[in-house]
């Protein structure tokens, strides 16, 4: 969800299973049976909480947990989830939040403050090398235990004055706190269940699977058929369970946006996550079919990645060259065509306030120059590398553009190669890439879901890159109260990840999707997160 996500264009083909003969379609039974069909881009990578990196993860994820905040359907500010109420110390530092005594596990035990603790132990055990650790570094402790240089979890600011208190501890000021636990990475998780089936760090273990996870949100699993769909059901045992509508939500991982698209058309599904580019003007222009599409900004940019430990991709003047010498403008005119905005930064303008200003300066000419520099005169020399991808129309568009860039402006020979988004994930982990297409979306509505990203102890760097100055920025704003002041030095670490170049951002994201008029209490919001209370299905004739 801030997330990376493998996302808006995809495309691995998946056939839904629609039967023989004249018969009801998925969309007309579902109106009827309150289930809704959900057209999810991509195979998960995983069930549990504590691992999953991708918007289409946490989709899933949300209906299964809930942690002691969750989303506003319109503005994703925090609202009361576990936690009924909450308040901080005057400093922002020390957080309580009081949980609600009729909150259950899917099993029907109780849960209590215990199963966030286990929970954050488990995120910041070393062995469990979860990507979005980071998260719980506003913990006093956290990042001593995670590393290694403590084993005592009794250091960790995390603190249990009865059974449905949960005080924090942080080592500086989060005053968008209850906003930041609402993600995954800090929710509770079942320890019975997870220890039935391996060790509490032990990465990829039955627990996740039909019939033995244990959630605490307002669905629990009942099917998961790889690469057909996953499906979940409405639970009683849900806290706020009144308030679901839905009975049944199915998640199709269907990777090719043009196959979604057609399962839309033929009545499969409700919605999808994308609109294939070539279909984008008949959605607009036609009024028959422009009820269906939903058109809205999203706090997310799409970007390059270089892998700084390949040479020559340890040279400044190389990464400089490759990002300067992309057409932005001409990439958003001629090959998205989504109403996207060419990015010069990585975060997107206007998250709470907080505008970086274009920051990449230059053009062909002086990527041309750069490259010459380096040591590769009109490209003369450039070893092979390849721009990796996770399969789908859209990215192989834009690789093919970015690629015939570089060959015309730079004489470079840049090959293409695309990977199911699961497989490019772990490579990407892995550092086996040399330039890789990837995505963020914000986790909350702050600037630092973004710079925290490129850190030297995020998991979700996976560049190799790493810059003291820039650390240390990051870490001076985490402390800073002052919102100018915080916003002044995120811009400086901002301006030194631009010039350092470990990756090229490309474009800022308008998410387009397709959603049926019987699909009531759905929103577009900046973070593409959507809580599924609300929701309802009402067919319309």
């Amino acid at each position: 969800m801030g997330h990376s996500f493998p996302f808006l264009f995809t495309g691995l083909l998946t056939v839904l299973l629609t039967g023989c003969g004249p018969r009801e379609t998925a969309v007309q039974s579902g109106n009827r049976t309150q289930t809704l069909h959900f057209g999810n881009l991509s195979e998960p990578t995983d069930l549990d909480p504590h691992v999953i990196n991708s918007l289409q993860d946490f989709n899933i994820v949300l209906a299964l947990f809930e942690g002691l905040t969750s989303y506003h359907p319109q503005e994703v500010t925090a609202v009361p989830g576990v936690a009924r109420r909450w308040e901080s110390s005057p400093d922002a530092r020390t957080w309580t939040f009081h949980l609600r005594e009729d909150a259950k596990w899917s099993n029907g035990d109780p849960l209590t403050a215990h199963d966030f603790v286990y929970a954050y132990r488990r995120m910041l055990s070393p062995k469990m090398a979860s990507e979005y650790a980071y998260m719980l570094f506003p913990l006093r402790g956290a990042e001593a235990y995670l590393s290694g240089q403590t084993t005592d979890f009794s250091t960790v600011g995390v603190e249990v004055p009865d059974d449905h208190t949960l005080r924090l501890h942080l080592h500086h000021p989060v005053p968008y706190l209850p906003d930041l636990v609402a993600h995954s990475s800090w929710f509770p998780v079942h320890q019975a269940t997870i220890e039935a089936h391996g060790a509490m760090d032990q990465r990829g273990s039955r627990w996740t699977r039909p019939g033995n996870l244990v959630g605490n949100g307002p669905f629990r699993l009942t099917a998961w058929k790889p690469n057909q769909f996953i499906s979940v059901t409405r639970t009683p045992t849900y806290w706020d369970a009144d308030k679901i509508h839905l009975n049944e939500i199915r998640f199709y991982p269907i990777e090719s946006t043009a196959s979604e698209e057609a399962a839309f058309r033929s009545g499969q599904l409700h919605l999808t996550t994308g609109v294939p580019i070539d279909k984008l003007a008949a959605y607009r222009t036609d009024p028959a079919m422009n009820q269906f599409l939903h058109q809205h900004t999203i706090l997310a940019t799409y970007y390059y990645r270089f892998n700084v430990r390949k040479p020559p991709l340890d040279d400044v003047r190389v990464r400089r060259a490759l990002s300067l010498a992309i057409d932005r403008e001409q990439l958003v005119s001629k090959v998205t065509l989504g109403g996207q905005v060419p990015a010069r930064n990585l975060t997107p303008p206007g998250i709470a306030g907080y505008v970086a200003g274009d920051l990449i300066s230059g053009d062909a000419a002086e990527a041309r120059r750069l490259l010459a520099a380096a040591g590769f005169p009109e490209g003369k020399g450039f070893p092979a590398m390849e721009i990796l991808f996770n399969t789908s129309d859209g990215h192989r568009r834009i690789a093919e553009a970015i690629q015939q860039m570089w060959q015309q402006e730079l004489g470079i020979d840049i090959g293409l190669y695309n990977q199911e988004a699961r497989v490019q994930s772990d490579s990407m982990r892995e550092g086996n890439y040399t330039i890789a297409r990837m995505a963020w979306v914000g986790d909350y509505l702050d600037p630092s879901t973004f710079l925290k990203l490129m850190t030297s102890d995020s998991g979700n760097n996976q560049t190799g890159w790493t810059h003291p100055d820039y650390d240390r920025l990051v870490a001076e704003a985490k402390q800073t109260v002052d919102q100018a002041e915080r916003y002044q030095l995120y811009r400086e670490a901002e301006q030194i990840l631009i010039d350092e170049s470990p990756i090229a951002p490309i474009y800022f994201y308008v998410n387009s999707r397709l959603i049926r008029p019987e699909v009531k209490g759905w929103y577009g919001n900046p973070l593409g997160i959507h809580p599924y209370k609300g929701v309802s299905l009402a067919p319309t004739e």
